[in-house]
């Protein structure tokens, strides 16, 4: 027998998702209720029957009931009356007895459906007798109860239509108690080779299931791959399989189906963003291959949207850590779909920068780098910074900045540090002038009619013609942006980046984002409007001698102001004396352990401020510099003592007249005060530079070569000279190559390779001959005992 399709179709995947909650759990209270109201019918209509059948097997009468003996007033439960026995015989005449009995040897009246034998009439006469009310009820003798019938579809004849039917089959009604009692057994049994399967076989099982998957998604995915457009309509097939139901694969499957469907679209979507059709373009007739084309793009469309948003709804779960009814996935399971979901995300926002909701990516991931999670936070700024730098246009990265921006100022500038430093690596290095650009990429133009009539014959114009529509195809076809797009979406990411660092330097001084809004200053200063460079330095100045700023910080503001007095700041009258001081001052404390922290960043300034502002520095002050940094080169690491000196020898080559400090005669008058934090007035010219000659047996051997290089004055040619690897070399670069980050020695100690002697020496080898017959003859002398009389020598020395 088949049962009965529901003609209600299974909603789709689309609908379900905009059903609400609510909707669904009224929609299943009513399904149970309805379930439980046919049950209850049922089950009133079977304990008829069987009462019906008990009593026909005993003989006795079945009391006759009647629905006019009911007191209006009084509501008596139908389930009571159901149930209630039959009328004592006291209570009847002997007629009525003795016709009961007569009824009673007929089969016909009690072996039949008592169900079926209630009064149809709702109103009856007040004088009519029990017994002409059941002798007017038709009977009818039912050996076996009434099949119901089910209507197929009929077939259709010469002679005509001919209707089928079949029979629906009917649960025997005496074994449906037994059938309920049994059924919580049956289940038991079902359920107990599972609760008997140990953990051994329980993982077999496992390990088969997700092969299975493993193969199942393998297939789709390579059908996919293999013809995109053909078999579009399996990426929801696949996409189906992030709702997995087995709890015991379920977070392996979904993760799996989450790469699998990343890595796809990486490899199918087109390099073009899709627009969705307008109403004429839908109305118009066009080829196969067009209409097959735009099934694809509108099928890779909405799959990918639903893709986005199952991963946004993973995230959601995982932030508000709340079960579903389910209860397919743990809560602790929710954190590592979350971290699959988060890494696809980012994946795609690198990947897929011109497709479509690209900027409901951003607006996911933004938030997601303020993260508690460290690994989250850290994964989706390492996406930003990898967007940013790949970036050539700045569309993405504008789009980036402004939502970065916007979620700071609504935070209060209570975020992470890490999401300003992603900043610095923007790919914006300069602003051109407009005069530039326009001479730069001048638009070509065409020769009009009156220009070719005059100048071009009949077919030179018919030439010229064909080679300037091929020329527009051309430039259309390579749709290369120019420049002045490009310089546009810069500034305005520019003036995005500096109205977030300035609000922090206004509102946010003691914010943890100071050190990396000052380290972005220091890289965009040469960008900055030069109205604003007054204002900023004493900003600057302000923050230094606060004494609040730590001294990586304080460094930092140093770089800013002498990045913005080099680029436009060089037509200010602005006397940056203070800063001179603050840097020369704080030298010493440079973290000279592991760490390295701040070496960077100080050969950073001090190329800045005296090397590329060699016209505005003073000799005297670039005597104190050099000064002290070979004594700072005395008491940090190997890679720190290189840059150091190396920055010495590009300071003695830009100043030549230093090199009176490799002399011990002094010059002028005063003494040399290397306690006194003014370089102007530290008498630097009276002192030498001994620190060379305790580096020039240091165990590094870079930085001996450097001091004795130094030492016979930086020479560019001789036996003295640099070899080219480390004079062509800036002194960060070699901080950076000879960097101990690794805990080893950079260059490597050479191993000794002295070969090996095959007589070893021993002790008497190395002593005189006669010294050693001396030694053997007294060794075999034997030893005579003699009186120990010291008086004869005292004797003697009297005497």
């Amino acid at each position: 027998m088949k049962a009965r399709r529901n003609k209600k179709q299974v909603p789709s995947f689309r609908k379900l998702l905009k059903t609400s909650k609510v909707k669904l759990e009224n929609k299943l209270k009513n399904k149970q209720f309805k379930q439980q109201s046919t049950l209850k019918k049922y089950r009133k209509e079977q304990r008829k029957l069987r009462q019906a059948v008990k009593d026909a097997v005993s003989k006795k009468p079945v009391p006759l009931e009647d629905p006019k003996e009911k007191q209006p007033g009084k509501r008596i439960e139908r389930e009571e009356e159901e149930e209630e026995e039959a009328l004592p015989l006291d209570m009847m005449d002997e007629d009525d007895l003795q016709l009961m009995k007569d009824l009673g040897q007929r089969a016909s009246f009690l072996t039949r459906d008592i169900s079926s034998s209630e009064p149809v009439h709702v109103k009856k006469r007040k004088h009519e007798s029990v017994i002409d009310k059941y002798e007017k009820i038709p009977r009818t003798l039912q050996t076996a109860p009434e099949k119901e019938l089910i209507h197929l579809l009929p077939i259709k004849d010469k002679s005509g239509i001919i209707p089928q039917t079949r029979e629906k089959p009917v649960i025997d009604s005496n074994q449906d108690e037994e059938d309920q009692e049994e059924m919580e057994p049956e289940e038991e049994i079902i359920e107990k080779p599972i609760k008997e399967l140990t953990l051994e076989e329980h993982l077999i099982e496992r390990k088969k299931k997700l092969q299975e998957r493993k193969m199942h998604i393998a297939a789709l995915a390579s059908a996919i791959l293999s013809d995109p457009e053909s078999n579009i309509k399996k990426l929801k097939e696949l996409r189906s399989m992030l709702m997995e139901q087995d709890p015991d694969v379920a977070v392996t499957v979904r993760k799996l189906v989450i790469v699998s469907l990343m890595e796809l679209f990486k490899d199918i979507t087109p390099s073009y963003k899709i627009r969705p059709l307008t109403e004429a373009e839908k109305s118009t007739k066009i080829r196969k291959e067009t209409q097959k084309l735009r099934e694809f793009e509108e099928g890779l469309v909405s799959q990918y949207k639903f893709y986005l948003e199952n991963l946004e709804q993973m995230i959601k779960d995982w932030k508000q850590r709340k079960l579903k009814k389910s209860n397919v996935v743990s809560l602790k399971a929710y954190k590592g779909l979350a971290e699959v979901a988060v890494k696809s995300l980012c994946e795609l926002l690198v990947a897929l920068p011109h497709f479509n909701f690209h900027n409901n990516i951003i607006v996911l991931i933004v938030p997601l780098m303020n993260d508690m999670s460290k690994l989250i936070s850290e994964m989706c700024c390492e996406a930003v910074k990898k967007l940013f730098k790949q970036d050539k246009l700045g569309q993405a990265s504008l789009g980036v900045i402004k939502v970065i921006s916007g979620y700071v100022k609504g935070r209060n500038y209570e975020v992470r540090p890490e999401m300003l430093k992603t900043f610095l690596c923007l790919r914006i290095k300069e602003i051109e002038v407009k005069k530039d650009t326009e001479d730069i990429n001048k638009p070509k133009k065409f020769m009009t009619f009156k220009e070719k009539r005059k100048t071009l014959s009949r077919m030179q114009r018919k030439w010229k013609k064909a080679e300037e529509k091929l020329e527009r195809e051309l430039r259309e076809a390579e749709a290369s942006e120019s420049t002045e797009k490009k310089l546009k979406l810069h500034t305005e990411t520019l003036n995005i980046v500096f109205v977030t660092y300035f609000r922090i330097l206004k509102k946010a001084q003691r914010s943890p984002l100071l050190p990396a809004v000052l380290e972005g200053l220091a890289k965009f200063a040469h960008l900055i409007n030069v109205e604003f460079f007054d204002d900023l330095l004493v900003v600057l100045h302000s923050l230094i001698e606060s004494g609040d700023l730590s001294y990586q910080e304080s460094l930092h503001c140093v770089q800013t102001a002498f990045h913005i007095l080099s680029g436009q700041g060089d037509v200010l009258n602005i006397d940056p004396m203070k800063f001179y001081t603050h840097l020369y001052k704080t030298l010493f404390k440079l973290h000279a352990g592991a760490t390295n922290e701040g070496v960077e960043t100080v050969l950073q300034c001090l190329d800045v401020m005296l090397t590329k502002r060699r016209k505005q520095v003073s000799q005297q002050r670039a005597l104190a510099f050099i000064k002290r940094l070979c004594t700072l080169a005395l008491h940090v690491l190997p890679n720190s003592s290189i840059g150091i000196l190396a920055t010495n020898r590009i300071l003695m080559h830009t100043f030549p007249k230093t090199d009176l400090l490799l002399d011990n005669e002094s010059q002028g008058s005063g003494v040399f005060l290397p306690e006194l934090d003014e370089p102007e007035y530290c008498n630097a010219q009276n002192t030498a530079l001994w620190e060379l000659h305790a580096l020039r047996r240091h165990y590094h051997p870079i930085v001996q070569r450097l001091a004795v290089h130094l030492i016979a004055g930086a020479p560019s040619e001789g036996s003295e000279a640099l070899k080219p690897e480390l004079s062509r070399r800036s002194a960060a670069e070699l901080f950076e190559a000879y960097s101990m980050a690794a805990m080893t020695f950079n260059p490597p100690v050479e191993s000794s390779n002295s070969k090996r002697k095959d007589k070893v020496l021993q002790g008497d080898s190395f002593l005189n001959e006669e010294l050693n017959q001396l030694i053997k003859r007294h060794c075999s002398q034997v030893a005579t005992p003699l009186p120990l009389d010291f008086t004869k020598c005292l004797e003697t020395s009297l005497r």
